[in-house]
């Protein structure tokens, strides 16, 4: 890996890129959860960068990238390909600093990212069906134009950008014993682990990636990065083939542990800064949090998760608190049979009232081959407390006589 030595970022670099771009980026807050930590078992102290400006850490390296360009490089513009948070970073960083942006993204990203980007300055333009499409028209538009290529993770200028979160995490928590960092590309752990372990070198830094991506554990398998075959997570933000290459040599000096995430981890973690935070997060900000909700990782506190971005899709958002609310034995579907006459039903819905579930919906079958001549199958949906209060919803209905069906959580 000594190719790399020359793009190591180093403290210094850091250090310069903060005041570069200090007038740009908000330092946005660490909180203390008293909920999450009751609930993780250990002190945990949330860096709430998802507050940040375009509602992520990308305008940090971005912002960067751009100020560091010279004169005719910034006469030239930027051009970059993104379908979400990285559009929206380099398109404020560059309209902030007074250069022309042009953001490729795919014909069919998300509308209110494709309307933020505008929003912010840049020049969008939608083509192709994929993000390897989009980065091939970006790469075309450099080469025909001039332009400097700002990508979104894998340069020492990006990286010298995102690290400046450590030096807020430092300062804000100079007592934090552990640090929990998404990886997607790379980039923001590679620039947070120089500043924290210039500065802390005993501090613990844990990279968090979805089992469906995890294009760093791979690569320290194989001691070098590699290309996934396909990835698959909801968590968009860090839902990348392969990590950067100079984030990856930082990661494989610096970073202490890498672990994987499922996405129902992710989903519960989504749900509980909603819930007992009070913090909107996008899941690939969540991941952090996933990693030390699920209690099997030997943790130091304080530990303090980054959470690194809030542009959640509201649909998607809905859809992550729904089955999270089914996790947690809030709902429950019902599954069970009737007699075809008058007030049977009302029978079944008094012990369900009596149980102290409440009916979202109901829906008659009555074309079913395990049904009798003179009987109605019925599904229900309840609003319920918890597994324990399922488990006594279906106690009450067995003991009146009715077969059920129903998935019982855990």
């Amino acid at each position: 890996m000594s190719h790399d030595d020359s793009k190591l970022v180093g403290i210094d670099d850091i250090r310069a890129a903060r005041e570069r771009i200090q007038d740009l980026i908000q330092r946005t807050p660490i909180e203390e959860s008293r909920s999450v930590s009751a609930i993780t078992g250990v002190e945990t102290l949330l860096k709430c960068e998802h507050l940040q400006r375009t509602g992520s850490f990308k305008i940090r390296g971005a912002a960067n990238r751009i100020a560091v360009l010279g004169e005719a490089e910034r006469a030239a513009g930027v051009v970059c390909a993104s379908a979400g948070n990285h559009a929206q970073g380099v398109a404020l960083a560059a309209s902030t600093i007074g250069v022309t942006s042009t953001v490729f993204m795919p014909a069919d990203a998300p509308l209110p990212k494709v309307e933020a980007t505008r929003g912010y300055g840049a020049n969008v333009v939608l083509g192709g069906a994929t993000f390897d499409d989009a980065l091939e028209a970006a790469r075309a538009f450099e080469h025909e134009h001039g332009a400097t290529f700002v990508h979104p993770f894998d340069h020492p200028d990006v990286i010298a950008g995102q690290g400046t979160l450590g030096l807020e995490i430092l300062e804000q928590a100079p007592e934090a014993a552990t640090v929990l960092v998404a990886i997607g590309g790379g980039g923001l752990i590679a620039g947070v682990a120089v500043a924290l372990k210039a500065l802390r070198p005993d501090i613990r830094i844990i990279g968090v990636e979805p089992a469906g991506a995890a294009s760093a554990v791979q690569a320290l398998g194989a001691g070098h990065a590699v290309t996934l075959p396909e990835i698959g997570t909801f968590a968009d933000g860090i839902a990348v083939k392969r990590v950067g290459d100079v984030p990856f040599a930082h990661i494989h000096r610096l970073v202490d542990d890498v672990v994987v995430v499922t996405d129902e981890d992710i989903a519960r973690a989504v749900l509980l800064l909603v819930e007992r935070a009070k913090q909107v997060v996008e899941p690939a900000g969540a991941a952090p949090l996933a990693a030390l909700l699920r209690g099997d990782l030997d943790i130091t506190g304080p530990a303090v998760p980054l959470l690194c971005g809030g542009n959640v899709d509201p649909l998607l958002l809905g859809k992550i608190i729904q089955s999270g609310l089914y996790e947690e034995g809030r709902y429950l579907v019902v599954n069970t049979r009737v007699g075809d006459r008058p007030g049977a039903l009302a029978q079944l819905l008094g012990l369900i009232a009596g149980a102290k579930a409440n009916v979202l919906a109901i829906q008659h079958h009555r074309l079913n081959t395990a049904l009798g001549l003179l009987e109605v199958g019925v599904e229900i949906q309840l609003e319920t407390r918890g597994v324990a209060h399922i488990r006594e919803v279906v106690r009450v209905l067995e003991e009146a006589g009715y077969p059920v069906e129903a998935e019982i959580p855990d």
